[in-house]
């Protein structure tokens, strides 16, 4: 029996996990990294952000082509297939699992491939695909092991036209139509993905508005280009049971709705993946959804074990992941860059995309802060035209009497890299974060940046 000793033990190697054994090793830890895929990365890389955006970028690329009279010299609109696309997003994931794998062996940290279960509090058993069984020890252990779809036992996933956010990516055809059954994120991006293939699409929304957490005007502008693009949007609906047909698949909804088409996707919910980690052993133990509870240092009920990213819930991003695993490490190395992560920008990689941060017009007005509305819409702008993306806007929301930046929204081409420079804004302190900053500051001509600048006025005029 193989038995290893080591500072710290980090539980999977996603953006959270990745964080955690970086920092770890940089202040001369001995690390070990257990994955129980075939190669690292987690979820993020292999199911999630990495092949999902991947696909986005293919397909908003042919919806260009396809809709751009420019390339009508080059040849006619064309169909492509999702197998053909999802080839595309496969080469990106074979290159962040190359970058990563070099992370781990630069740095020296140990990856053990295998399923890990506590043993004691202190020691992990890792048991890989050859039932080869090897345990690691150490005083402390991060938990990163991310979450996977929620599938409800009534739903068969095995049947070839039943899918979710995981097994899509095994989809060897390209269906004629598909439901969607929940509009949450996921839902929302793969509406886009498959409707900008020229897929029928049926999303499904239990609620009486898509991603009600954004701002309404955002909101409603996702409902209405979703709508514009083909998707047919279904609010308040809850399914029944879904029957396999012949050539197909039929939603049956509480509503008495039968709908059918060629395949079905479940998109609702996701489950943190603590299952097989044998938690009774060391006391601790998960929610209804398989999450964890911790504190504001990321530690759980046991205080030499942390739990970060997917498995401990909101806000469920890579990016915010990759800081508390970061922040998780900094913890016990006693480090000052230590920091509780709930100041994250939202990005949601529809067709257009959006990103989001600070209070949205509901929050501000249930709290009655005097705010005011500065807007500019992409269609004005000069590098929109050259680059034939007019869709979309940006918002910023301020105090009306401080003009202090209370919000920043945005809707379209490159939203979710537009909202940066309004978040470098918002953290700063007094003046520098006000709306002046942005009518006082040169832009680049012509940018998207400058979006900042005609929201700023704009809001101005409305106050002075």
């Amino acid at each position: 029996m193989a038995v290893y000793n080591y500072d710290v033990i980090v539980i999977g190697t996603g953006p959270a996990g990745e964080g955690a054994a970086m920092n770890a090793v940089k202040h001369g830890k001995r690390v070990a990294v257990v994955e129980e895929q075939r190669s690292v990365g987690g979820n993020c890389t292999h199911k999630g952000t990495i092949p999902s955006k991947a696909l986005r970028h293919a397909i908003k690329q042919i919806i260009q082509f396809n809709t751009n009279r420019m390339f009508r010299d080059i040849g006619e609109p064309r169909s492509f297939s999702f197998p053909k696309v999802l080839a595309r997003s496969q080469r990106v994931i074979e290159k962040q699992v190359a970058l990563r794998t070099g992370f781990y062996a630069r740095n020296r940290a140990d990856v053990f491939f295998g399923k890990a279960r506590f043993v004691d509090p202190n020691t992990v058993e890792v048991k890989d695909r050859h039932d080869g069984i090897e345990f690691l020890k150490a005083q402390k252990i991060i938990i990163a092991t991310g979450s996977r779809p929620y599938r409800p036992d009534d739903i068969n996933f095995d049947h070839p036209r039943i899918y979710c956010s995981d097994s899509i990516l095994e989809l060897s055809h390209t269906p004629r139509s598909i439901i969607i059954y929940g509009a949450g994120v996921i839902g929302c991006e793969y509406a886009s993905i498959f409707s900008g293939l020229g897929v029928k699409v049926d999303l499904i929304d239990n609620r009486d508005r898509l991603l009600s957490f954004l701002d309404d005007e955002i909101s409603n502008s996702l409902s209405y280009h979703l709508r514009n693009n083909g998707v047919l949007v279904r609010h308040n609906e809850e399914y029944d049971k879904v029957e396999v047909v012949e050539g197909g698949v039929t939603l049956h909804l509480k509503s008495r709705k039968k709908i059918r088409a060629d395949a079905f996707m479940w998109c609702n919910g996701r489950t943190g993946n603590t299952a097989d980690l044998a938690l009774e052993n060391i006391g601790l133990e998960a929610n209804s959804r398989g999450q964890l509870q911790i504190d504001e240092h990321y530690r759980t009920s046991v205080p030499h074990i942390y739990a970060v990213g997917d498995v401990v819930g909101w806000p469920s991003l890579a990016s915010a992941s990759y800081d508390q695993g970061r922040s998780a490490a900094a913890d016990f190395l006693d480090e000052p860059e230590f920091r509780f992560i709930d100041d994250v920008p939202t990005g949601i990689y529809t067709i257009p995309e959006i990103s989001s941060l600070g209070k949205t017009e509901r929050e501000l007005t249930k709290e009655k802060v005097p705010y005011e509305v500065g807007q500019a819409f992409f269609r004005t702008l000069a590098r929109a035209q050259i680059t034939s993306e007019p869709v979309g806007m940006l918002k910023i929301l301020f105090h009306r009497e401080t003009l202090a930046i209370l919000g920043i929204h945005c809707f379209g081409d490159q939203a979710a890299e537009i909202i940066h420079i309004g978040q470098a804004i918002m953290s700063q302190e007094g003046e520098a974060n006000t709306l002046k900053y942005f009518v006082n500051t040169t832009f680049n001509y012509p940018t998207m940046a400058e979006a900042y600048r005609v929201a700023a006025i704009n809001g101005l005029n409305r106050v002075f």
